[in-house]
């Protein structure tokens, strides 16, 4: 335990080396440099950004459609990978941390590439990753259609994992947020479990608490649940194996449910459909992205999963702090039409269990919760 974090001195996203506020601030100054000189194509032709808002993913002119594209990595729940030597699952991670930006634009994903950085070349490593790599193009339904691999001893100590997708949609079928009302309805779909993000304070939190990634999950996993938490052993259910369980890809039935909603056979008309919000770096307030003034109540949200009450209690985490930098067991939130909540709920929950209602859009132009003291203004 480092001196830096006392048994009673609470910790923080900030408190672990990943400042939100600050690299909000540093993406931004990033954009404001690049000015125009983001795209060399003027407006309307191939290849010419096409903007929208939201950010999960870039828009750019293809014809008659439009072609999605965006670029994430697994982040420092490597280092939990590493550490138990256990990389059957983190291009799961990679993939979905991709995919799942592209339905936020409504687009179906296409194809993915990867890129893999380490400090030396490991046979065993790289073709658990190959396997790990073509169960991820099967659950998103993508073809892998190259990739790279570095050896950078001087640059890397650990093996780092990253990749790129493609997707499309018809012209004018992007959801970029401007049909967002007031009284529309939020539809959150369960997480399973921490997905990629936060994991700076994740293991701050196992360090304090003195626990070993390989001792028993110090909370109850649960019969039902322990059967969807991806297995490295026989025993009971280790601490390392909830907390390296794989982001969900939610491309089936999210893409499914699109595709249907186009077609006319879906549980409401597309225009119903106004808004997606992957949750992911920044919580809840990954709402605000998708409209600018627009509020959001979450008021009934999806149960909490025990990692995340154990993550809290041990760490000595406040309610704000757990909603602006995990999931919470939300890990994508729909926003539909009032009068489409019913069905697409329960289009949705028939083939993906718990997904339901968690809340209403309003006017406030902040998140807020069933929770007083998470609120959130900015992202």
């Amino acid at each position: 335990m480092s001196a830096a974090t006392p048994p009673d001195k609470p910790l923080s996203y900030a408190s672990s080396g990943v400042d939100i506020d600050r690299e909000s601030s540093s993406v931004a100054a990033l954009i404001g440099a690049l000015g125009r000189g983001a795209s060399s194509r003027p407006a309307g032709t191939l290849g010419a950004l096409v903007d929208h808002a939201g950010g999960f993913s870039g828009l750019i002119e293809f014809g008659d459609r439009l072609l999605a594209l965006c670029t994430d990595g697994v982040g420092s729940k490597l280092l939990l990978a590493a550490e138990l030597r256990y990389y059957e699952t983190v291009a799961i991670d990679c993939m979905a941390m991709n995919v799942n930006d592209l339905l936020c634009i409504g687009a179906e994903p296409l194809a993915f590439v990867d890129y893999i950085a380490a400090p030396a070349p490991a046979p065993d490593t790289w073709a658990a990753i190959g396997r790990s790599l073509a169960t991820a193009c099967e659950l998103a339904r993508v073809s892998l259609c190259g990739g790279e691999t570095a050896t950078l001893p001087d640059m890397v100590t650990e093996l780092d994992l990253s990749g790129t997708a493609l997707g499309w949609l018809p012209r004018g079928a992007q959801l970029d947020g401007s049909a967002i009302r007031a009284g529309d309805v939020l539809v959150g779909l369960p997480a399973s479990g921490v997905h990629s993000n936060g994991y700076s304070l994740v293991r701050k939190v196992v360090q304090k608490a003195g626990m070993s990634l390989r001792e028993a999950a110090p909370f109850e996993v649960g019969s039902e649940r322990a059967g969807e938490v991806w297995r490295h052993g026989d025993g009971a259910v280790t601490l390392g194996e909830v907390l390296l369980n794989p982001t969900r890809i939610y491309v089936d039935p999210v893409v499914d449910l699109l595709l249907a909603c186009r077609k006319g056979d879906g549980p409401c008309a597309y225009e119903d459909v106004h808004g997606i919000a992957h949750v992911t770096g920044g919580g809840l307030s990954n709402l605000l992205r998708l409209k600018k003034g627009a509020g959001f109540y979450v008021d009934a949200p999806l149960p909490v999963l025990p990692e995340f009450e154990w993550l809290q209690a041990a760490g000595a985490l406040s309610d704000y702090e757990m909603h602006r930098t995990f999931n919470m067991g939300m890990g994508l939130c729909i926003i539909v039409a009032p009068h489409a909540g019913a069905a697409v709920c329960e289009w949705l929950a028939a083939r993906l269990p718990g997904s339901r209602a968690v809340g209403a859009v309003n006017d406030s132009g902040v998140v807020t919760h069933a929770i007083d003291s998470v609120r959130f203004d900015t992202y």
